[in-house]
């Protein structure tokens, strides 16, 4: 027999074949949406390092919710900018606060039709930028901080929120916020545990959307870049302490670290394409450097291709779309 003896072409000679081998799915389900609302706004704010996303005011946020779950999203994560801050982050306890108003708004918008998740940190509502409350050095008090997150977990809950996803990576937060939320009843209500989250050069643009007051930086509570074993260990934390989700944040810098969580977690595992993630490629497209929509649905298939059940990504409702009518 002629040379080759095998020819693996023979599975992408057409679109249907290539469909029907194909080893990973993105569909609209596995798409969750990250939203900002702006406290005060009169209308949607563009951010100038991510094209194409806003800061809502809560009018138009309930009419992007309700677009993006008509697209098909598996979930909406909300994030609040709010008018005035505080060293202890106040508003982000308050009921009525900009967050907490947000997931009401929502809630009251789409029900149960999607899952509406919650960041539940304190960065957005410092007036120092750092993730929990500082003591008399100024360096963020972990436990000091688990109070306030419990606390805030149970408005988040309060105001409907689905998942409440703790994002500060302070040691506890899991096992705190699941007592505080049992204690108050809120027994359904699940923790998206940003269980892996690295200190990154790529969430430049989302300083930006949130409007980040951050001296310093927080490489004394997020994790180290080269660290694998660390991530492992979080992981291992957060699930005994009850997590029901677990998340790698970012994403296409940290693929390894995502196989390595996804092939350990027994829960689902999500990872959160982040703000420079996006505005790099939609830079590159406006300079005609890449094709914007094969590059979009790209990375994306990779995040999934490396173990990922849920990808949070500011592309969430325009792919969502575009994968409905395929």
């Amino acid at each position: 027999m002629a040379f080759p003896t095998h020819r693996p072409r023979r599975l992408r000679t057409t679109p249907a074949l290539r469909r029907l081998v194909a080893e990973t799915d993105l569909r609209p389900r596995h798409l969750v949406l990250p939203m900002f609302v702006k406290e005060g706004a009169s209308e949607p704010v563009p951010i100038a390092s991510m094209p194409g996303v806003v800061q809502h005011t809560r009018d138009s946020l309930r009419k992007a919710a309700a677009e993006a779950v008509a697209a098909g999203v598996g979930g909406l994560m909300l994030f609040g900018v709010p008018e005035r801050r505080d060293a202890t982050g106040s508003a982000g306890v308050d009921p009525d606060g900009v967050l907490n108003v947000a997931l009401r708004d929502v809630r009251a918008e789409v029900g149960d039709a999607t899952v509406l998740m919650a960041d539940t940190c304190l960065d957005e509502f410092t007036d120092h930028g750092h993730c929990g409350v500082l003591d008399a050095e100024g360096r963020v008090d972990n436990d000091a901080t688990l109070a306030v997150y419990a606390e805030m977990a149970v408005a988040q809950a309060e105001a409907g929120a689905h998942l409440l996803g703790p994002s500060g990576m302070m040691d506890g937060q899991v096992g705190v916020i699941r007592e505080a939320l049992d204690a108050a009843g809120h027994v359904d209500a699940g923790i998206l545990a940003y269980s892996v989250k690295y200190s990154s050069a790529f969430y430049g643009p989302f300083r930006e959307a949130v409007e980040s007051q951050l001296r310093g930086d927080r490489k004394t509570y997020q994790q180290d870049g080269p660290n694998v074993r660390e991530a492992l260990r979080e992981l291992a934390l957060d699930l005994e302490e009850g997590a029901d989700l677990v998340m790698v944040k970012p994403a296409l810098a940290y693929l390894d670290v995502l196989r390595a969580v996804a092939e350990t977690a027994d829960v689902p595992v999500a990872a959160y394409q982040v703000s420079g993630e996006y505005a790099m490629v939609e830079a590159a497209a406006a300079n005609g450097w890449l094709d914007r929509d094969r590059t979009v649905l790209e990375t994306l298939t990779s995040i999934r291709r490396a173990g990922a059940d849920i990808v949070l990504t500011y592309w969430a409702t325009e792919v969502a779309a575009r994968l409905s009518t395929e």
